[in-house]
Order: C-alpha cells, then structure tokens, then sequence
C-alpha cells in the first residue's frame, strides 16, 4: 500500500514540467527510505523508480536520501509536520545536503497539493 500511495504522489511531480526541468538542472535525485512498513522509492527527472535502486541510473547515487516511517511521511505530505521541525526532531534524517532538501521543498507543492486526494482514494484517513 506504501508503494502505491508514495510511489503514484511522485508520479504526480513527473507530470509537472516546471518540476523535471528544475530536477534535470539541479541535478536532483532523491531516495525515499520509509519504514513501517518498509518501502524505498527513487525519484529523479527520468522517473519513479520503487523498491531496488536501479542499476543503471544515469545520475549515479542519489544526490539526497531520506529516512523516515511512514507515519511521519504522512504526516509531513497532510502537511501537519514541517520539513524543518522533523529534521530537528530527527523523525526525518537525511543522507546529503540539508540545503538541497530545503530547496527541493518548495519544488515538491504540486505533490502536497494531490497528496490528501491520493490517500483518500487509497483508503488512509487523514
């Protein structure tokens, strides 16, 4: 279930033109490590990618990686919990630079914006 909601909220991000053009000149890519229940998503301007990494990523690693449960993703896309407040709680933990996160959020509004609708047809209440 993870997977599907996650994985169709990034979809969304593809849609968004302004999104992959800034992703592509930013060079941004981001793995998403989320915990019960286990799922790993890996975004970047070419696709979505859940589960594995994909072996032939043509941007190498990811540029960003976050950890977080489920829950507090949730949270954070419902909008109910800042980016800056979970890092400093440390119910977000990140590989990479703090300041390519904090500039990837703003990127991410078209995703916030669908993501209520995704988890309400996904059966999650909010």
């Amino acid at each position: 279930m993870a997977e599907k909601v996650f994985g169709s909220l990034f979809g969304v991000l593809l849609e968004d033109a302004d999104f992959v053009a800034r992703a592509r000149q930013e060079g941004m890519s981001v793995r998403l490590v989320h915990t019960k229940p286990d799922c790993e998503i890996h975004v970047a301007p070419h696709g979505v990618f859940v589960g594995e990494q994909p072996h032939e990523q043509p941007q190498g690693p990811a540029a960003i990686t976050l950890r977080m449960s489920c829950d507090t993703a949730h949270a954070l896309w419902m909008g109910r919990l800042l980016v800056p407040v979970a890092i400093a709680t440390g119910r977000l933990r990140i590989r990479g630079k703090v300041a390519k996160v904090l500039e990837l959020v703003p990127m991410l509004r078209p995703a916030f914006d669908r993501y209520p609708d995704i988890a309400a047809a996904s059966g999650i209440g909010a």
